[in-house]
């Protein structure tokens, strides 16, 4: 760390005597009592000392031992009200966990009716939210004074990243899969509105005293060929709870994980990746092929700053998850989901530094240069390696951090000595992924970006979640200057041969060749075995354009028309493919022969068309369809055709 960033984090922080001093102070005015009255930097001295095991308690205060609780796949981190207590969301097991601050052992669990994908604390009551189940989703009301679960409300699909305004008075929820965001009236508890958002709505952020509800969506939508591809940042006003303007990020911003609203409220951040797509994919070093940011969006003038780049010049920072700031303001915390790490970054230095472009030194010249600035961030940025695999979600409690590591089973805690060093205590003895059944270990692989070069990304930066990242990209596989959309794994494995064009004999061959050639790495052969087995592993999300599980009306009657426009004669199947290629004139020259895909799970895999041109199935079967080559659609209605559509939705 350099000596101008101990500078920034070592203000305000206490050493162990300090340390001492203020759990003895909570040991004799008691635990409640006197962690209100300390707050910030005092409260965060006690969790290290608690933390640490062998060091004396304090009168009266029993020592902590050595946890040896397994958080099962944390997906989710929430601090109490009180700020004594840090809840742990498991996806692996349907339950909440309550990790005591002051003991740091877990005081008791929370059994869930279903897997849960996200948490918020009311900080009017202290009531925990949780998020949970896919296409049947609800949120259900944890009290942690009565310890009880109640039984929630039902809303959309997928449901996560609740947030809670201030008086306590609404619940705001997206549903990803569905692309809106709900709003729950928390007096009756009851679903107030549904708002259509953005594409695959997966961070929300509150900025209250601008009436603002930020909404990240996951991916791009629209056409891959277009101009610009992507993700967008709605903005709905929470007075009237609709949609008041969509704030585009950079071209190529893609793989939208986190966002957080400063203190002030002046600024949100959105974590993502941001693809140089437009380039070929054969220089993986300085960003070339993919970047990792953080964009800044002004929020009274509701428009995107810039994205600052988290990378280094020659090493990369792969897949930024969760993002939040300290309750002062001056550090904003993100997690590396690829590169199993912690950037803490003085926010303030970062503002004073966007105002001063060009400053003495640097090499941006305008606020645009940022986003190809790897040196912005240089002595405003410290990197903390974490334990773990799979660093996601975090929670802030003081001056400090909870990051919970999704594949090995624990949750750290980050924080700063007096000279700026970092700390780090883990809880939960950590799985070891190597010992893990082979679809978890490669699962850990796919999404582990150590091994490429440079550690600029991994197979879940181009293949988020094992699906795509909704760009076209140029792999040099079939020729340069010819790109293609990025396809899902989903049944890759069973639905041979590979790639768009068909140039790789099977999955197999591609996943081996996708180490070689896209991330410049020599991995063993067990890693790509293990991706094999994730891979495979991998099974459809219900589709939410079917109504109770089941085709809807329009659907029924797609599906008579699906059967009588010929698309089952190369669609054909369980997987609703015949494997065979065929030209159905939308190759990217005459006579190219294409890969039939599978349809199962295509309503979350637009766009579509080997070049992503269509950004909706009705264009695939109107617009591009040419001589009818790709299905006798000529014929058909325009309602007949909003029928066919919904069909294949459904699948």
């Amino acid at each position: 760390m350099h000596h101008g960033d101990r500078a920034v984090f070592g203000q305000g922080a206490l050493g162990v005597r300090h340390w001492r001093e203020a759990i003895n102070e909570a040991a004799g005015g008691g635990r409640g009592r006197g962690l209100a009255r300390w707050g910030g930097w005092r409260l965060w001295a006690v969790l290290l000392l608690a933390g640490c095991n062998g060091q004396e308690g304090g009168a009266g205060r029993p020592q902590p031992a050595a946890l040896e609780h397994s958080f099962q796949t944390p997906v989710a981190l929430a601090v109490d009200a009180g700020g004594t207590s840090v809840y742990v969301a498991e996806q692996g097991t349907p339950q909440v966990e309550e990790l005591d601050l002051a003991t740091g052992t877990v005081s008791r669990a929370f059994a869930l009716p279903d897997v849960p994908n996200g948490l918020a604390v009311c900080p009017a009551d202290g009531r925990l939210y949780v998020a949970l189940g896919a296409e049947e989703g609800r949120v259900v009301t944890v009290d942690p004074a009565a310890g009880t679960v109640g039984d929630g409300v039902a809303v959309g699909h997928t449901p996560m990243a609740p947030v809670v305004t201030a008086d306590g008075a609404t619940l705001y929820v997206a549903n990803r899969f569905e692309g809106t965001v709900s709003a729950v009236d928390l007096a009756s508890l009851s679903v107030r509105a549904a708002l259509p958002v953005v594409r695959e709505p997966v961070a929300l952020a509150l900025a209250e005293d601008a009436h603002a509800l930020f909404v990240a969506g996951h991916l791009p939508a629209g056409p891959a060929d277009s101009g610009a591809t992507a993700a967008v940042v709605a903005l709905v006003d929470t007075r009237s709870e609709e949609v008041a303007a969509e704030i585009p990020l950079l071209d190529g911003s893609t793989g939208v994980r986190g966002m957080c609203v400063s203190p002030d409220g002046r600024y949100a951040y959105v974590t993502h990746t941001l693809a140089r797509y437009r380039m070929p994919t054969t220089q993986l070093d300085r960003g070339w092929l993919i970047a990792n940011a953080l964009s800044v969006i002004d929020v009274a003038s509701r428009a995107l700053v810039t994205a600052v780049l988290l990378d280094d010049v020659y090493r990369g920072a792969a897949n930024p998850w969760g993002v939040a700031g300290s309750d002062d303001g001056r550090l904003l915390f993100v997690t590396h989901a690829g590169t199993g790490e912690l950037s803490v970054i003085d926010r303030t230095g970062l503002h004073e530094r966007l105002n001063a472009i060009p400053y003495a030194g640097g090499f941006s010249e305008t606020v645009a240069d940022v986003a190809y600035d790897l040196g912005f961030l240089s002595g405003l940025r410290e990197r903390v390696a974490l334990p773990g695999e799979g660093s996601r979600a975090l929670a802030v409690a003081g001056p400090g951090v909870f990051v919970a590591e999704f594949f090995s089973d624990s949750v750290c805690l980050v924080a700063f000595d007096e000279s700026g060093s970092p700390s780090i205590e883990r809880f939960g003895p950590g799985a070891d992924t190597g010992d893990a059944d082979p679809a978890r270990r490669g699962e850990t692989v796919f999404n582990d970006a150590r091994a490429s070069y440079q550690q600029w990304l991994s197979c879940a930066s181009c293949h988020p979640d094992g699906r795509s990242d909704g760009l076209n990209w140029d792999l040099g596989n079939d020729g340069l200057g010819s790109p293609r959309n990025a396809k899902s794994m989903l049944h890759a494995h069973d639905t041979p041969p590979a790639m768009i064009t068909a140039v790789r004999p099977d999955a197999e061959t591609a996943v081996r060749a996708g180490f070689k050639f896209i991330e410049f790495a020599v991995r063993p052969e067990e890693d790509a075995a293990a991706v094999d087995a994730y891979l495979r592993s991998l099974v459809p999300a219900a589709s939410p354009h079917r109504i109770d599980g089941e085709l809807g009306p329009a659907a029924e009657r797609g599906a008579e028309l699906f059967r009588r426009a010929g698309c089952d004669t190369c669609h054909s199947g369980p997987l609703f493919t015949d494997l065979q290629v065929y030209d159905v004139g939308t190759g990217a020259g005459d006579g190219e022969l294409l890969d039939t895909p599978t349809l199962l799970e295509i309503w979350r895999t637009g766009p579509y068309l080997q070049d992503g041109r269509a950004a909706t199935i009705e264009v695939v079967l109107t617009v591009h369809n040419a001589g009818d080559r790709h299905g006798v659609t000529s014929d058909l209605t325009e309602s007949e055709i909003a029928d066919l559509a919904a069909y294949v939705l459904s699948l």
